[in-house]
C-alpha cells in the first residue's frame, strides 16, 4: 500500500514537518514538550541554517534547523540518520556557531556604540550569554549505549558532586530505534511526538488519540496530497536518498565484519575491527558519490573528511 504521509526521517521530510513556517507550531510544541524550561517557548523565528567559520579556511556548520525564541535563546534542531564517527565531537562544535555569534554580534554592538553616539546599541559586552540547546533526533542507537534502554539522554554541565554547573547549555539526544511504546501506552506529550515521529509513514489516517489536537496539524503538513509537484519530486529524491543510505550502511555493516573477522586474524582484533570500518566507510562513500550525494552529506555520514572523499 501507498505511504499517505512523508517519511519524517529523509531531509524533505523533517524539515516539512518542522523547520517551515507553516510548521513552526508544531516545533515549538515539541521543543516544550521535551525541554525542561522555566517558561515555555511563546514563539521561534528561524535562522540561517548555514553557520561559516571566522575565515575561509575555518570549518562551517549547516544544521537541519536552527532558531530563535523570544527571550534570544538558541535551538539546534537535527535529525541523523546513521552513526558517524566522531559524531559527539561533532555536536558539540556545532553548539560553539551561536555561542561565537553573540561574542561577535556583542563586539560589534560595543563598536557602534562608541563609534555613533546616537546608536541605541549596548556598551561593552558583560559575557552574558543566551542558552544553547541542541536536538539531536537519531535513527541509529550509541554503540555504548545499546544495553542501556533509556531512549533519551539529556547531558548537561555537571560537577563531580553531579550539581549542574551552567544550566545554558545542554544537548539532548533521543534514540528512536529504543522507543517502543504502542499508541496505548503513550502518557506524555513527548511520547506523543515520538510515535508520530516513528510510524508517521505508516499511518493509513490520523489516530483517534490525535484528532483535535496540534499533532494533527502534523498529519496534514505531511499529507503527500497536499504537496506541489515541485515538493513532491524533492520529497522522492529525498526518499531515494534515505534508502540508499539504509541499504548501503546496512551492507557495509555485514561486510565490515567480514572484513574486521579476516583482518583481525592476521593483525589482531583490534586493529582489523578498525581497519574493517574504514573500509566500510569508505565503500559507503564511493557508493554514495556515484548516486551524486553532496561531498558535505557523504562526509557527515561516513565521518571521512571530505578531501579523502573527493580522492575516492
Amino acid at each position: 500500500m501507498k505511504a499517505r504521509y512523508l517519511n519524517p526521517f529523509t531531509d524533505f521530510g523533517f524539515k516539512k514537518l518542522f523547520g517551515e513556517e507553516a510548521s513552526k507550531p508544531l516545533l515549538k510544541d515539541f521543543l516544550n514538550s521535551l525541554l525542561p524550561l522555566d517558561y515555555p517557548i511563546a514563539d521561534l523565528n528561524f535562522r540561517n541554517a548555514e553557520q561559516l567559520g571566522t575565515g575561509e579556511d575555518q570549518r562551517k556548520a549547516v544544521y537541519d534547523i536552527y532558531c530563535q525564541d523570544t527571550q534570544g535563546n538558541y535551538f539546534i534542531v537535527e535529525m541523523q540518520k546513521s552513526k558517524q564517527n566522531f559524531f559527539k565531537d561533532r555536536t558539540v562544535f556545532y553548539t560553539t556557531f551561536p555561542i561565537r555569534e553573540q561574542a561577535e554580534a556583542s563586539v560589534v554592538g560595543e563598536f557602534t556604540s562608541r563609534t555613533n553616539e546616537d546608536s541605541n546599541a549596548k556598551g561593552p559586552w558583560n559575557y552574558e550569554l543566551k542558552a544553547v540547546y541542541c536536538v539531536g533526533i537519531l535513527d541509529f542507537v550509541f554503540e555504548e549505549d545499546k544495553a542501556n534502554p533509556d531512549y533519551l539522554h539529556e547531558v548537561k554541565l555537571k560537577n563531580r558532586h553531579n550539581k549542574v554547573f551552567y544550566d545554558k547549555y545542554a544537548l539532548y539526544f533521543i534514540e528512536m530505534p529504543k522507543f517502543h511504546k504502542v499508541e496505548s501506552e503513550l502518557a506524555s506529550q513527548l511520547e506523543n511526538w515520538l510515535y508520530l515521529i516513528k510510524h508517521l509513514e505508516e499511518f493509513p489516517d490520523v489516530p483517534a488519540k490525535f484528532q483535535h489536537t496540534i499533532l494533527e496539524q502534523a498529519f496534514e503538513i505531511a499529507e503527500l496530497a497536499h504537496l506541489t509537484e515541485e515538493e513532491r519530486k524533492a520529497y522522492e529524491d529525498s526518499l531515494k536518498h534515505y534508502r540508499d543510505i539504509l541499504n548501503i550502511v546496512d551492507t557495509a555493516r555485514d561486510e565490515g565484519k567480514v572484513e574486521g573477522f579476516i583482518e583481525g586474524k592476521a593483525v589482531g582484533k583490534e586493529e582489523g575491527l578498525i581497519e574493517g570500518e574504514l573500509k566500510r566507510a569508505r565503500k559507503a562513500a564511493i557508493q554514495m558519490k556515484a548516486d551524486k550525494m553532496p561531498i558535505s552529506k557523504i562526509s557527515e555520514y561516513t565521518g571521512l573528511s571530505e578531501e579523502e572523499i573527493e580522492n575516492l
